[in-house]
């Protein structure tokens, strides 16, 4: 994290003047759901800060809602943290702190801060006011001491049902923060918890329990989103009042969003519990698993995230962007392959029957250390639909044409002699002939082809699937008031095509930069009878850096 942000030069400042002697920072997530790309923008944050200063990040879930939570999310995120590349120094569970929580609750209550109310939830938010009127004391706000500390106790011990009582910390019901209006802080509910089972029926509210889980762990920076700074006096009241020997800071920063991309764990889990995706980590979802899929890799998401910078208002950035730094991560690092993802098949009707010839074919042209390849050739072959048409239609098309000669790219010339339709006059085959001395390396300049196109011959190629991705969401600014009707239906298109031999042994997750169609990772799905290839992005965008 080379670049300067506010962040940043706040922690500099505070080691500078001894305010911290080291930064400590954390990643709180719920597990409720799977990580998307934002909040890979929170974990590369905090980690990349605290690494920048010598320091460490904790990752710690916030599990005080049971009845939203899993084990499956849990092992979710702490893949998905460790696909980015990141070890926390510790991993830790909020209700690892609920013994702790507790006893800071009933302090706030010996000290006349806190108390149980039984308002109910309506009546909660009748009593709390609006932004231009001020709540209006509970009734049951000014119970003693003893009263109140009978009564949380009681409901810690299971005697009252779901929402009958809560406890509030007593604060200031006419603040203009409505946070600040005497706030729940415990409620009751009796769910089995994934990692303390039954034995709590009463749990804290995030407001209460994040700031003493911070101040537990020795946290310095507490950062989050620009959504909680109308609850940082609220975090900083409950580190002021509970007595803790830990003084950590909460800094908000603005969040990202990204053209075409919906971000909100409610709306994704809508669109995979109405089968509208087919999973949490399908190809066109914006969670780290979908992006993994998708063929994104930790390296590009990173130099995207810190690209980004930080501040303290909201942004969006265009998807081409990370598109971009996914090109630059992979076009060094990959083979690139012969494929062709919608083919047409060639009888180059003056080659050998039954010949096959291999030729040499460098892997990477911008990188040699990768080496090269044998291709073969024979009289059948397959290329790209798109390359070919029946009549030139102007000077700029550089491609293959009836009439036309072009280059075979690592072969020969060839030209079209003639084309075979079907009943319904789609093009089925096309008949062209080649000039066996324009063999590539041979240094034959006497003809200039119109064009070089690339190949897979027919005797040795692969079949494949190869899936075709656009925004899963047509609007670059997504609404969440109706995405549901924004869904691109052609966010998914299948194509069924060949790839050359070299490919036989390829992995899920491997990652290829197809000759002229874009850059590819093998599916998870993929096996040697049943190639699958994601296409993560094109070879080109419209997006260029400034």
């Amino acid at each position: 994290m080379e670049n300067s942000n506010f962040i940043k030069t706040i922690m500099k400042n505070e080691l500078e003047q001894g305010i911290v002697k080291s930064i400590l920072t954390r990643f709180p997530p719920e597990p409720n759901a799977y990580l998307h790309i934002g909040h890979a923008r929170a974990i590369i944050t905090n980690f990349e800060l605290s690494k920048y200063f010598g320091g460490g990040t904790n990752l710690r879930f916030d599990d005080t809602n049971p009845s939203k939570e899993d084990t499956e999310y849990v092992e979710a995120i702490k893949k998905d943290i460790a696909w980015l590349g990141y070890t926390p120094r510790t991993i830790n569970y909020g209700s690892n702190y609920f013994d702790a929580t507790y006893e800071k609750a009933c302090l706030l209550i010996k000290k006349g801060k806190a108390f149980v109310c039984d308002l109910n939830q309506e009546q909660l938010s009748e009593y709390r006011g609006s932004i231009s009127e001020p709540g209006k004391e509970s009734p049951y706000r000014n119970r003693t001491i003893e009263e109140n500390l009978r009564l949380f106790e009681e409901m810690k011990e299971g005697k009252y049902g779901n929402g009958e009582k809560t406890l509030r910390a007593k604060i200031d019901m006419a603040s203009p923060n409505i946070n600040m209006r005497d706030p729940v802080i415990y409620r009751i509910m009796h769910v089995s918890h994934h990692q303390t089972k039954d034995k709590w029926c009463i749990y804290p509210m995030y407001d209460f329990a994040h700031p003493l889980q911070d101040a537990f762990e020795g946290i310095t920076h507490s950062l989050c989103s620009i959504e909680f700074e109308d609850h940082r006096p609220l975090y900083e009241w409950v580190i002021e009042n509970c007595e803790v020997e830990a003084k950590p800071r909460q800094i908000e920063w603005g969040r990202l969003g990204i053209t075409h991309m919906l971000m909100s764990k409610r709306y994704l889990k809508q669109l995979v519990d109405e089968h509208l995706v087919t999973g949490y980590d399908d190809p066109r979802m914006p969670t780290l698993v979908g992006l993994r899929r998708r063929g994104f890799t930790p390296n590009a998401i990173r130099e995207f995230i810190l690209s980004t910078g930080l501040s303290k208002i909201n942004s969006t950035v265009d998807y081409g962007m990370l598109e971009h730094f996914l090109r630059e991560d992979l076009k060094l690092t990959t083979v690139r392959p012969n494929v062709v993802v919608n083919p047409l098949k060639v009888v180059i009707t003056n080659y050998e029957e039954g010949k096959v010839e291999y030729l040499d074919a460098p892997n990477n042209t911008e990188n040699p250390e990768l080496g090269t390849r044998k291709i073969s050739f024979s009289r059948n072959i397959y290329i790209e639909r798109d390359d070919f048409i029946e009549e030139k239609p102007n000077k700029h098309w550089k491609r293959l044409a009836k009439g036309i000669e072009v280059r075979l790219m690592h072969a020969y010339f060839i030209k079209c002699n003639e084309v075979i339709k079907d009943e319904n006059g789609e093009i089925i085959e096309i008949h062209c002939t080649y000039d066996p001395l324009t063999k590539s390396g041979t240094g034959f300049n006497e003809r200039k082809p119109n064009g070089n196109i690339h190949f897979v011959d027919a005797s040795s190629a692969l079949p494949a699937t190869f899936n075709l991705f656009e925004p899963l969401i047509l609007d670059e600014k997504v609404s969440t008031d109706n995405f549901l009707e924004r869904l691109n239906p052609n966010s998914w298109v299948v194509k069924h095509g060949f790839v050359e031999e070299s490919m036989k042994d390829t992995k899920p997750e491997d990652k290829y930069q197809f000759i002229r169609n874009g850059y590819y990772t093998t599916d998870k799905d993929s096996t040697k009878d049943n190639l699958i290839f994601n296409r993560i992005a094109e070879l080109k965008s419209s997006f260029t850096v400034k």
